[in-house]
């Protein structure tokens, strides 16, 4: 049975840093891609950042490039997500989600398994 697990989340005041992990088991997941992804409540789905199966391509939203960071380590079945100088509109529900696929798509239906999500907040 595959299992995703984030950690990580918590609460920050704006311009501060927190790193989201992902724990993978129940399969071998360095041949697919994998994803974080954000979500308020009544809202949509959205991409944060996403990376293919070696870790050689990735991907982020205009919002958050140039502060997180999205990194894997295919030996222990880990993603991270580095999220530096955090804003108050960041505050969000983070999941951690895995595409049957080798490279990374941008939308929530392009995964096939998805963690439990964990809470961010970041305080003005």
């Amino acid at each position: 049975q595959v299992q995703l697990v984030e950690s990580g989340g918590g609460l920050v005041q704006a311009g501060g840093s927190l790193r989201l992990s992902c724990a993978a088991s129940g399969r071998t997941f360095s041949s697919y891609a994998m994803g974080w992804f954000r979500q308020a409540p009544g809202k949509a789905r959205d991409v944060v950042a996403a990376i293919n199966w070696r870790g050689s391509s990735s991907y982020y939203s205009d919002s958050v490039k140039g502060r997180f960071t999205i990194s894997r380590d295919n030996a222990k079945n880990m993603m991270y997500l580095q999220m530096n100088s955090l804003k108050p509109e960041d505050t969000d529900v983070y999941y951690c989600a895995v595409r049957n696929s080798a490279n990374w798509g941008t939308n929530p239906s392009d995964y096939n398994y998805w963690g439990q999500g964990t809470q961010v907040t970041v305080s003005s």
